[in-house]
């Protein structure tokens, strides 16, 4: 039987050559914004994997958007070199289509990383106001973020577009917009975090206002061969707060304005959040984005096993599998999932040889002279 996982998949104008897809990934390793050589490194590795899509970890628009100030950005002509200097690398040597995940921190930015405690930096200690939809902290004893007037709303969506455009100069070929994790476009979202009392506060067509104004003005200049898509949090994990019939009723909205995919996680919101952790857990959640909208779905969550990310695609529940802690402690994981599904994967020539014996077409058709 022919692996679904590892048929192609076309996106706007972008065709996957299989349905895995390299989850944005932070790294907490950049200078100022800029890559460094640890991206060069990480991402290079999993250039390799033969994974139907790379997406680059959540790219700051702003300097105040960043989570921690190790984050990655593509807001200044600094960090548009250092990111091309990384790209062109990984051109050299893999054809694996690269995608961008476009993101802004709000009330979540200022943050230490995570094998640093991960809590918040304040502006006293080196940190800078963050701001949000609303002037309330993650938690009670945070420093508050300052709520965006109409100006800050102004400048945090020509920034969404200015980061937009210089992506395209770089070539990515896919752009994920990122409303989930309790980061500025989700806080919007929830009425766990937005309590305005204004256009973009309070009824769902309110919250939902500005995230929808953003993917407008970043789908306004990406091409329309160019997949622009979201990545969401389907339920807050709180009560009272963002739900899967909320996410439908965002989904259909973003659909019509001409959404490519959705990325569908869940939580981040709150440190109230009750999630049932297990392999698979937030299936569910794509399964019914995908059956209410016919859009295309990203299924994540303790997706590890071969079988399983198979299963998900064959039944219908995602047309695609993100990975993400999975394949960082399994750069490999597309070529082991391809051997165990009996279907065939791209490998640099480099490493054709490496098919275990009896795999002979697990790279594809390889003729390799022996010496």
């Amino acid at each position: 039987m022919t692996s679904q996982l590892f048929q192609p998949i076309e996106l706007a104008g972008l065709t996957m050559p299989n349905r895995t897809v390299i989850a944005p990934m932070c790294q907490y390793s950049a200078e100022e914004g800029s890559a460094t050589d640890w991206h060069m490194l990480h991402l290079g590795s999993l250039a390799m994997s033969g994974a139907g899509l790379l997406i680059l970890e959540a790219t700051a628009v702003e300097p105040e958007g960043r989570i921690t100030a190790a984050d990655l950005g593509l807001y200044s002509d600094a960090n548009e070199a250092a990111l091309k200097r990384v790209i062109d690398g990984i051109r050299k040597y893999s054809t694996m289509p690269i995608g961008i995940q476009l993101g802004h921190a709000g009330r979540k930015a200022s943050s230490a990383a995570p094998w640093d405690g991960g809590q918040q930096v304040t502006s006293a200690d080196g940190g800078w106001v963050t701001s949000a939809p609303s002037a309330i902290g993650v938690k009670p004893e945070d420093e508050r973020p300052v709520a965006l007037d109409s100006a800050g709303l102004a400048r945090v969506l020509d920034a969404f577009v200015a980061t937009a455009q210089r992506a395209l100069r770089l070539g990515i070929q896919a752009f994920e917009i990122h409303a989930a994790h309790g980061y500025l476009l989700h806080q919007f979202l929830s009425p766990l975090s937005n309590q305005r009392n204004d256009e973009y506060g309070g009824p769902l067509a309110n919250r939902l206002r500005f995230p929808l104004e953003v993917f407008d003005a970043v789908r306004a200049v990406v091409p329309a061969g160019i997949p622009v898509g979201v990545r969401v949090s389907a339920t807050d994990w709180v009560d009272h707060g963002w739900d899967l019939e909320q996410t439908v009723a965002f989904a259909h909205a973003l659909k019509e304005r001409g959404c490519d995919f959705m990325d569908v996680s869940s939580g981040g919101i709150s440190p109230a959040q009750q999630i049932p952790l297990a392999p698979g857990y937030q299936v569910g959640f794509a399964e019914r984005v995908k059956a209410e909208t016919g859009m295309p779905t990203m299924a994540v969550g303790l997706i590890t096993e071969a079988s399983h990310a198979e299963s998900i695609v064959v039944e219908g529940k995602a047309d695609m599998v993100a990975l993400a802690r999975g394949i960082l402690y399994d750069p490999h994981w597309p070529w082991h999932a391809a051997a165990e599904l009996g279907a065939s994967v791209a490998a640099p020539k480099q490493y054709w040889r490496s098919q275990p014996r009896g795999q002979a077409n697990l790279f594809g058709e390889t003729r390799l002279g022996q010496r």
